[in-house]
């Protein structure tokens, strides 16, 4: 089984650049979802020459000078995270991170900064990038119009956001704090005129979607969940079938139900 890859990119509003990119990813598209307040879309995508036509896409279409949204940015092909499913490693992530950081310094004149194992966490490159830290691959400064690029290998992650009842910003904040954790990233953002904890659950295994909602519903009156793309099939089997719903869930959100229904190649 190829890697995964759940890229996420600066756009979340343009009908026309949006179906360019599923034209490029083409049958290796899992999923897509896509955010306008946020400005955002993650493609979950197959293998290794998918991410690198929807980067090219990208690249091309999109100019983050132009780009406003809620969600932390600093590049049009945002975050790049090799992710090992199947037979395939954390080793084989590693080897295609450094493949697609050279092919996009080449390619697309594009800074890349590694994180993950071996290197950075995904928050530490967003504060230090060309500050205390220097590219991994490509230019010393940002791309004119595509800024730069974070390049990933690590274990499965499920992106997750909680809304709250009440649009009080300052409140999201204090409650992404307080449940910020080793296993969870947290961030508490407006959107539109809703507010949101916004979360990465790193270790999905140690705290899923259903403790994450427990934690933010401690805190502060809740307005319903999402998922942001898909979830393995083992952190969905923990959660009671009972709560799916509430907690936005279901077995064909799962990377296994769409990998088992994608169409055969030659078909997208």
């Amino acid at each position: 089984m190829p890697l995964l890859c759940p890229l996420n990119v600066a756009e979340g509003r343009s009908r026309d650049v949006l179906a360019a990119l599923r034209r490029a990813a083409g049958a290796e598209l899992l999923d897509i979802h896509v955010d306008p307040h946020h400005h955002r879309a993650v493609l979950t995508l197959v293998g290794e020459e998918a991410p690198r036509r929807v980067a090219s896409v990208a690249v091309d279409m999109i100019d983050l000078g132009l780009h406003q949204g809620v969600h932390p940015r600093f590049g049009v092909v945002d975050v790049v995270p090799f992710v090992p499913w199947g037979e395939s490693t954390l080793d084989d992530a590693v080897s295609a991170r450094a493949q697609f950081l050279a092919w996009a310094a080449a390619t697309l004149g594009l800074p890349g900064f590694a994180y993950g194992i071996g290197g950075p966490s995904l928050p530490e490159v967003r504060k230090q990038a060309f500050r205390e830290l220097a590219p991994t691959a490509g230019p010393p400064r940002p791309h004119p119009t595509a800024g730069a690029v974070a390049v990933g290998a690590r274990g499965p992650l499920v992106a997750y956001n909680v809304w709250l009842a009440q649009p009080d910003l300052a409140v999201a904040r204090r409650v992404a704090a307080a449940v910020r954790g080793t296993t969870l990233r947290a961030l508490g953002l407006q959107v539109g005129d809703r507010v949101q904890v916004s979360m990465n659950l790193v270790e999905p295994g140690r705290t899923g979607p259903a403790a994450a909602y427990d934690a933010v519903a401690e805190l502060a009156a809740t307005a319903g969940a999402e998922l942001v793309g898909l979830l393995p099939a083992v952190v969905l089997d923990a959660v009671p079938r009972g709560r799916w719903a509430e907690l936005d869930l279901a077995a064909d959100r799962t990377v296994e139900w769409r990998l088992a229904h994608r169409p055969p190649a030659g078909e997208d």
